[in-house]
């Protein structure tokens, strides 16, 4: 059988980079991390396995039930545990790296099948004073983690040491995902390029008549044409007051003439994913109302990717996007008072109740702290968030105007902070309202 071929991602030198940094911070204490299983759909079918972020954030390991171990100073600092080579399976369920594969191709210092792990991990834990550890994410590597860690502390007689505290993996690794490497910039600004192309792909399919689903598919097959592996989360395509639904993924609805069709979609590559949004007037042209709706949350996508700098916040942006979302609020009719009365009393929830921002990664919502030492935390070079306003008027909303009910409106780009500014890494897909209608139903494009 063929040799199996390692995924795309950063590659090799920069997954040893990353080691060698979190080795760095473990210190004198050991790090486990577990790749994970892959979730049943029904009886012995399985969801298509991504192993668990942080997991292959170090390993770029792609097969499911491994575990590494990174413990600094041993003789084998970077041990994977992983599935042995087994023809008979691997004629089921395809190919697999086994330890030889795992020290060849992804740079194990040891690797061995994973049967053995609770007899290696004695030696392995031996003497750290500190476990990064992640308990209850998998039970059976907690119980082999537990009862190594009770075998220890049996023997402390003879010399033998167990970690006496536990922390999480992420306390050390949130912020070196945080802060993207060049390595890192590279695979994903192709996760938005190709998500980019996915999007366009929906505009063209996108048409009165047509399916939610048929939107979706043309959407996902550009991903995977492009290069992704798939969706880096479950596309939602709303038509009309599905829309207004935030985290909609029936998809199962017929798109009707005048409806505005909300689409958010983001393809995953090499372990990052890009996530964008654009809403599309489906019959070609924005009514009046859809237009007044989309320019607000347009000039509010405007205002925050202008506000994107090193030393600006997550909360400036949002702040400002408030202000600018609870003006056209008042100047449509939607809300009643002053600025400043909306803006104590918070009435703007009615329409936005989400967040204006999220961290982007090897996570669709990245890991890393939104605030530091009691503040939110300053906008630094390498990090990538998006800037996503949006406006939902539920159409049993009997306060608002008549036309306005059952509109929805979202808009969302994901930015890289660079020295001096930011770069928008999703601006091929069009914005400008006259641009985007332009290209619905438009196959030629």
């Amino acid at each position: 059988m063929a040799q199996k071929v390692p995924p795309p991602g950063v590659g090799a030198e920069e997954y040893a980079r990353r080691r060698q940094r979190a080795m760095e911070a473990i210190g004198d204490g050991v790090m486990i991390l577990a790749a994970g299983t892959a979730p049943t759909y029904s009886n012995d079918t399985h969801y298509r396995f991504r192993p668990e972020s942080n997991f292959f954030f170090l390993t770029g390991y792609p097969e499911e039930q491994a575990v590494a171990v990174l413990r600094p100073g041993a003789d084998a600092p970077y041990t994977l545990f992983v599935r042995p080579r087994n023809e008979e399976a691997e004629i089921w369920t395809g190919r697999r790296f086994g330890p030889e594969g795992a020290r060849r191709e992804f740079g194990a210092d040891a690797a061995f099948e994973i049967g053995e792990l609770a007899d290696k991990l004695p030696d392995l834990l031996d003497g750290a004073t500190t476990l990064y550890y992640q308990p209850w994410a998998q039970r059976s590597l907690d119980r082999i983690v537990r009862g190594t860690l009770e075998a220890l502390r049996g023997k402390e007689r003879f010399g033998k040491i167990a970690a006496d505290t536990l922390v999480r993996p992420g306390a050390l690794l949130d912020e070196m995902r945080l802060i993207k490497s060049a390595a890192d910039m590279e695979v994903l600004a192709r996760a938005c390029e190709i998500s980019a192309t996915g999007h366009l792909a929906g505009l063209a399919a996108c048409r009165p008549g047509c399916m939610e689903f048929e939107i979706q598919a043309a959407i996902e097959h550009a991903f995977v044409r492009a290069g992704a592996s798939g969706a880096g989360y479950p596309s939602i395509v709303g038509a009309g007051d599905s829309g207004c639904i935030l985290h909609y993924i029936e998809n199962n609805r017929q798109v009707a003439e005048g409806d505005l069709v909300l689409v958010d979609a983001g393809a995953e590559i090499g372990g990052f994913t890009g996530d964008i949004t654009r809403t599309y007037p489906a019959s070609g042209s924005f009514t009046a109302p859809q237009r007044r709706l989309y320019e607000i949350v347009l000039e509010t996508l405007e205002q925050g990717i202008a506000m994107a700098r090193p030393g600006q916040t997550i909360d400036g942006i949002h702040e400002a996007s408030l202000k600018r979302l609870s003006e056209g609020l008042l100047e449509l009719g939607l809300l009643d008072g002053s600025l400043d009365e909306v803006m104590e009393k918070e009435s703007y929830k009615r329409y936005y109740m989400h967040r204006t921002s999220h961290w982007l990664g090897m996570d669709v919502h990245d890991v890393g702290r939104y605030r530091k030492d009691g503040a939110c935390r300053p906008l630094r070079e390498g990090m990538v968030f998006t800037i996503e306003p949006g406006l939902y008027v539920q159409p049993g909303d009997e306060r608002a105007p008549e036309e306005f009910r059952g509109l929805a409106v979202r808009l969302e780009d994901d930015v890289l902070i660079t020295a001096d500014g930011c770069r928008n890494l999703t601006r091929r897909v069009p914005v400008e309202p006259d641009a985007v209608a332009a290209l619905v139903g438009r196959t030629d494009s």
